[in-house]
């Protein structure tokens, strides 16, 4: 009879079930397992960090639709891919962690890095779960990917031991897996669906809020079938930016302080009313704002700020609820309202207060006129990965998207170290678009090895780092005998020669003029580039008129 050895199986189950991609570090007892894969015809990426691949599987898992895979060794190897579980888990994406692990048969005798990993597992994942006996394995991984991707996504883990990947099953005892079914699509109660619509025709300035729930959906259609209808305001979060373009007349992305402000009713489309939007309450939004919600689950409902309406349901399905219940009513919001002319009104004020830092000319470069060249110089269908304190959040403001699925950053967890992960995701999930990462230097210096990996694979990821010397912000070079303040980073030093000596192209810009024509030669360039552009170290955001963290 024929048999088949742990490894194999597990590499036929992952891709029975729609696993493409897998993102890793091999070492004792995974090696099998990745060299399986890949004869399994699944895409296996060599990271240089653990940490760097379980970011890459999430972000592969965002953009394809379809649960991706991370694998890693046991003990510390698990340890470190535990940041990606915890970054998936509150940005709400799937991924399937798979973490070697010592012989069952000396668990509790202190075997090569033993750990209690199904344990520690278990806080950050919707599923963790133990594999005991070859044959089962098919059943643990469908059942891992099912619930990794269905209802409200997020992460989950197998823990698959060392005699389990060596052992051998016969064929006819191997426990077969239902195949992956489409997901489920569940749509909100049809009282509910008018409720909303009577909500927001009622409102004297309303406002619609699109999170990065929509994109996982993939409602991009039906959202703007439903904007283009009722020509509603909106604005996006940082990872919602694309479902509706940034440059439609609809967007008052650049009032958003603003809008969200003075808005009387808010829908929220798949965003949370979490840090990212102030949790809902004053001075951020208005005392008394009435909130229609919709979420996949119905515990997010109410979080924070009472719902006036709830949509319980997947985006795709309640959006297309909402369009068909729209033919019926004659309702679109008017063009001409005050609401519109104060968004429009502070929007053109924002403009106007950052445009001396847009045209200063002097270097070094200041944070927005470096991004007026980048923005100039990105492809329209680039996926744009943004990564730092100031270099993110002004970057969210300057970078435009057009597309869904077109963003990346640091997302709800706030999470440094995502950036070179998430670019090496994108650009292998997505070899036909260009694929940008902005990062601050102290983002860089999480991941920053991973660009051997873009290299070693010929990843054409353009990186450029806007480089101040510091954490949050820089003050130059230090004078002789004086102690490096806790935030310092060397002030100018040259990343762009790692890449170099990699085998990349690195170019260093020092005149502010100069900055698009390195832009043009990095794109130019077949294969990875990064381009280092040393920032006034003085540079910053425009003034804020709330604190950061405002409650």
């Amino acid at each position: 009879m024929a048999t088949v050895d742990g490894a194999t199986l597990m590499a036929r189950s992952l891709k029975a079930q729609g696993v493409d991609y897998m993102f890793g570090i091999v070492g004792f007892p995974v090696q099998g397992v990745a060299a399986a894969a890949q004869k399994e015809g699944i895409t296996f990426i060599g990271m240089r960090n653990e940490k760097s691949a379980s970011y890459a599987a999430q972000a592969a898992s965002y953009l394809t639709g379809r649960t991706q895979a991370c694998l890693v060794v046991s003990g510390p190897g698990v340890i470190h891919a535990f940041a990606g579980l915890a970054n998936a888990r509150e940005n709400c994406w799937p991924m399937i962690l798979i973490g070697g692990a010592s012989p069952t048969y000396q668990n509790g005798m202190g075997a090569f890095q033993e750990e209690r990993q199904t344990e520690l597992a278990a806080p950050y994942c919707k599923y963790a779960h133990g594999i005991d006996r070859v044959e089962r394995i098919p059943y643990y991984v469908e059942q891992a990917i099912r619930t990794a991707q269905n209802g409200r996504p997020g992460p989950v883990y197998l823990d698959f031991p060392d005699d389990i990947i060596r052992g051998e099953a016969e064929d006819e005892n191997v426990v077969p897996a239902a195949p992956p079914a489409p997901l489920a699509r569940p749509q909100a109660d049809p009282g509910s669906v008018e409720r909303a619509l009577d909500a927001l025709e009622s409102a004297e300035r309303p406002l619609v809020v699109l999170g990065k729930g929509m994109a996982w959906s993939r409602a991009e259609d039906e959202v703007r079938e439903f904007i283009e209808r009722t020509q509603l305001p909106f604005l996006a979060s940082p990872m919602g930016k694309g479902i509706m373009p940034d440059t439609d007349l609809l967007s008052v992305g650049a009032a958003r302080s603003t809008a969200l402000r003075e808005a009387d009713v808010v829908f929220l489309m798949g965003a949370r009313l979490n840090w990212i939007m102030h949790f809902g309450l004053p001075p951020r939004f208005k005392p008394g704002v009435r909130i229609i919600q919709l979420d996949i689950e119905q515990e997010e409902i109410g979080r924070n700020v009472p719902a006036e309406v709830a949509l319980v349901g997947d985006g795709k399905a309640v959006v297309g609820q909402l369009n068909a219940s729209l033919s019926n009513r004659q309702w679109f919001y008017p063009a001409e309202t005050e609401w519109r002319a104060v968004l429009k009104e502070k929007a053109d004020a924002n403009a106007e207060s950052i445009r001396p830092m847009v045209e200063d000319e002097s270097s070094p470069i200041n944070y927005y006129r470096a991004y007026r060249d980048i923005v100039e110089w990105l492809p329209e269908d680039a996926i744009i990965i943004g990564e730092g304190a100031n270099t993110m959040d002004i970057g969210r403001t300057q970078m435009p998207n057009h597309a869904p699925r077109h963003r990346l950053d640091a997302g709800t967890y706030g999470t440094m170290g995502i950036g070179l992960g998430f670019a090496v995701a994108a650009a292998v999930a997505n070899p036909d678009k260009p694929v940008v990462s902005v990062q601050g230097d102290s983002a860089f210096g999480f991941s920053g090895m991973e660009i051997e990996t873009m290299v070693r694979y010929g990843l054409p990821v353009k990186l450029i780092v806007l480089n101040n010397g510091g954490i949050g912000g820089g003050i130059g070079p230090l004078e002789e005998g004086q102690t490096p303040p806790p935030f310092y980073l060397t002030y100018g030093a040259h990343y762009e020669g790692m890449m170099e000596a990699l085998g990349g192209k690195g170019i260093y810009v020092e005149d502010t003029a100069d900055l698009r024509a390195a832009l043009d030669e990095a794109m130019a360039f077949d294969g990875p580039a990064l381009v280092n552009v040393p920032l006034d170290p003085r540079a910053g955001r425009k003034p804020q008129q709330f604190g950061w963290l405002t409650t």
